[in-house]
């Protein structure tokens, strides 16, 4: 008896993955298809131009036209290649001639079978132009119907072109020509710098908020909302009102400052690459703009960690903080010994999902700089080459690349975080 109700178990669990097989299909090629494509097309020389499928194009133009029976119909044809470098091959211009329409002058392309007329030009390369005429002899019918426009005649245009994205030729040249460049590798270092510092600046900021809130005053709830204004507001919106309060000329930060002679001169927080400082005798060069797009984003992001942090403090315990206070624990040891041992597992969590986010972030660096001064990180380079250089190819392999830094930060993480904070 065991072993039968096993094995119904057996075959029951089997239905089961066999009808949700679909819905796994479906799930598996909508997550998977768009990395599978970059994959691809990242080791493709794929262009703008690219991606529309290269075909002939023919324009007509009726050069004279007949007055009377036995006068000639000139059409020229004005023919190319529309793409600069993929050859078509075998191709054809057909056309349904108005009745009364002979071919006079045979080409050794053409030829008329009735009314239709088929010309096979062969092979094009790349950039291929060429101009072509054909003439006719217009017969009684001809103007019997009318003498209608041949260039209104039904007309096919077909070639046969190799397709780039869907062939079998790789190569390395995107992944070669984007680690030679000479701005990846400070670009790669300004994203880390940017992740790692806007995520950390982020939960230090709704850390602070978090233990602000975390006592009951009146307005509590009122501040509460307003902390998640940054958040919710679109960032677009948002982006707008700090360049225009760090504007150079008409900001309200470099009006204040010099108000207040905090500065001698306007500057341009969000144009600037660096700035000198003095400290402990020590000169180097600030980057300025970029600090200025952390500072941002930290103060965006900041409420997504204080929900986060303020939901765990309220669930320490205040049986702890009444015993610390009975042994004679400061503020300051009070947070070090209990809070902090209490809000590790969120911080680990907080970290990792800010550095997931953050690192994939292109519209704030965009819209404040647009990768200027110093800030241009991977997302805004894959920006660059795929829509600035029209180089599809060379965009997809900075996206890999991308995809690698990340995973390599998972696999870090995942091996050397503590078990109970994964």
């Amino acid at each position: 008896m065991p072993a039968r109700r096993r094995s119904l178990s057996a075959r029951e669990a089997r239905l089961a993955y066999v009808m949700l097989a679909p819905t796994f299909a479906v799930i598996l090629l909508i997550v998977l298809f768009p990395v599978l494509l970059n994959v691809w097309i990242s080791f493709k020389p794929v262009t703008l131009a690219d991606l529309r499928a290269p075909a002939p194009v023919v324009n007509e133009r009726a050069m004279e036209q007949p007055d009377a029976v036995g006068d000639e119909l000139v059409l020229r044809l004005t023919m190319r290649n529309s793409s600069q470098r993929v050859p078509l091959h075998d191709v054809r211009w057909r056309k349904t001639l108005p009745p009364g329409l002979e071919l006079e002058r045979v080409d050794a392309r053409c030829s008329q079978d009735g009314r239709v007329l088929t010309c096979r030009f062969g092979d094009w390369e790349g950039g291929h132009r060429e101009t072509f005429e054909l003439v006719f002899g217009a017969g009684a019918a001809y103007f019997d119907a009318g003498a209608p426009d041949v260039r209104a005649a039904p007309t096919e245009v077909r070639a046969q072109a190799e397709n780039i994205l869907t062939n079998f030729v790789f190569t390395l040249d995107n992944y070669r020509r984007i680690i030679a460049g000479p701005d990846f590798w400070s670009t790669l270092r300004i994203t880390l710098a940017y992740t790692f510092f806007s995520s950390v600046g982020s939960i230090l900021l709704g850390l602070f908020a978090a233990q602000l809130l975390n006592s009951s005053f009146r307005g509590q709830a009122f501040l509460r909302g307003l902390f998640l204004f940054p958040y919710v507001a679109p960032v677009i919106a948002v982006a707008f009102v700090w360049a225009f309060f760090l504007d150079p000329f008409s900001g309200t930060v470099n009006a204040l400052g010099q108000r207040w002679d905090l500065m001698s001169e306007p500057i341009s927080f969000l144009g600037q690459r660096s700035i000198g400082v003095s400290l402990f005798g020590l000169s180097f060069g600030f980057p300025l703009a970029l600090a200025t797009v952390i500072a941002f984003s930290s103060w965006n992001y900041f409420p997504f960690a204080f929900l986060f942090l303020l939901a765990r403090l309220q669930a320490v315990p205040a049986d702890m903080y009444e015993a610390a206070d009975v042994d004679g624990a400061g503020p300051f040891q009070k947070f070090w010994f209990i809070t902090l041992p209490n809000l590790a597992g969120v911080l680990a969590v907080l970290f990792l999902l800010r550095f997931m986010f953050l690192i994939n972030k292109f519209e704030d660096i965009f819209l404040l700089t647009g990768g200027a001064a110093g800030t241009r990180n991977l997302p805004v380079l894959i920006y660059d080459e795929a829509f600035g250089r029209a180089d599809i190819g060379a965009g997809s392999a900075v996206a890999m690349i991308l995809f690698l830094v990340l995973l390599l930060f998972l696999f870090v993480y995942y091996r050397f975080a503590p078990e109970t904070e994964r």
